[in-house]
């Protein structure tokens, strides 16, 4: 058995590593770390895990694990700090923040606005979506795991850029909404449930953090791009609707067949029948990403709806496909 750390371990995120990897046929959780229950047995702070870790107690301090592979699901700004250290001692660090992600670090200061601690290892790290990246992975010693919100676009729009199909000029347009367990467990009066409940709202306008990682990926500019992130009053999930124009094709038949060989062989893709489209409940507590398009062929008119569960395909799930692909497993070990 392969052993596991996971640093971070009683946000949203390294809860959820926990839930996923306790059936995980080739892993064994070894550590789990969390300064603010340091000392508690995992299922009292958990209680959802109860049978599942007996004799785990919360660690305070992840700077000594002894693990094949460690988890950090932590804020912006932490995995940096440890990451140098793990690779030295030989552990693979699969990051579920966004400390990695984006290879240059004047731009990670610019987006996350404080300077990167470990730029040596920025160009290192690999970033795990796995639908592109795969080649990359297996032996991968870090590996960034991707945001939630550029995971389902990314998922939907780069075999739309790759096949040529996207009139270009006239830009995408991508309509994101998410549940508040993508903000994080820290408490806030933005996230509480008074100011949440029977509400909807739009943040970070035409300046969300995430927008880099759409660019990079799905290689297209700035200016073609619009994206406004919306909260839901719901624990989790995230439904992005994508609009732009297409051209090359004809029926909405057409534009299922692009995705259909982007994604012939992929475990973690689901296609719907032309006009029908998923929803959130169909992908909850998945490592799924679920697609369906609507297409208009008189006025080139193109809409496609991407959903995911943002804190497994999203998050922890695909942190565990990128370990999974890293370690040699079965990558649908533990998901399916």
């Amino acid at each position: 058995m392969a052993r596991a750390a996971v640093l971070g371990a009683t946000g949203y995120l390294g809860g959820e590593l926990l839930r996923l990897l306790a059936g995980h046929p080739e892993l064994e959780v070894t550590h789990a770390v969390s300064k603010s229950q340091a000392g508690r047995p995992v299922a009292d702070v958990l209680p959802n895990l109860a049978g599942q870790y007996e004799g785990l107690v919360f660690e305070a301090d992840g700077s000594d694990v002894d693990a094949d592979v460690a988890f950090l699901a932590q804020p912006a700004g932490e995995a940096m700090q440890v990451v140098p250290g793990l690779l030295e001692r030989g552990i693979r660090a699969i990051d579920l923040g966004p400390d990695y992600r984006l290879p240059d670090p004047a731009q990670y200061a610019r987006v996350y606005k404080h300077p990167h601690a470990d730029p040596d290892h920025l160009a290192e790290a690999v970033y795990g979506l796995p639908e592109f990246c795969r080649s990359r992975v297996p032996g991968a010693r870090l590996i960034s795991n991707p945001g939630c919100y550029p995971t389902a676009a990314n998922l939907a729009i780069k075999p739309l850029i790759d096949a040529g199909i996207v009139v270009r000029a006239s830009g995408i347009v991508c309509d994101a909404k998410s549940g508040v367990s993508g903000a994080g467990r820290k408490p806030s009066l933005k996230t509480s449930f008074c100011e949440v409940t029977e509400n909807f709202s739009a943040y970070s306008i035409l300046d969300h953090r995430h927008v880099p990682e759409v660019l990079r990926v799905s290689r297209i500019e700035e200016s073609e791009f619009s994206f406004t992130a919306q909260l839901l009053p719901l624990d989790r999930g995230i439904l992005e609707t994508i609009y732009f124009r297409a051209t090359g094709i004809g029926s909405a038949e057409d534009l299922l067949a692009v995705y259909r060989k982007a994604y012939a062989d992929e475990p973690f893709l689901r296609l719907y029948p032309a006009k029908q489209v998923p929803d959130l409940r169909a992908v909850t507590r998945t490592n799924f990403c679920d697609i369906g398009v609507h297409y208009d062929a008189k006025t080139g008119r193109a809409v496609v709806i991407s959903a995911i569960d943002n804190l497994v395909k999203g998050a922890a799930g695909q942190a565990i496909q990128n370990m999974n692909l890293s370690l040699r497993f079965a990558e649908t070990a533990g998901l399916l």
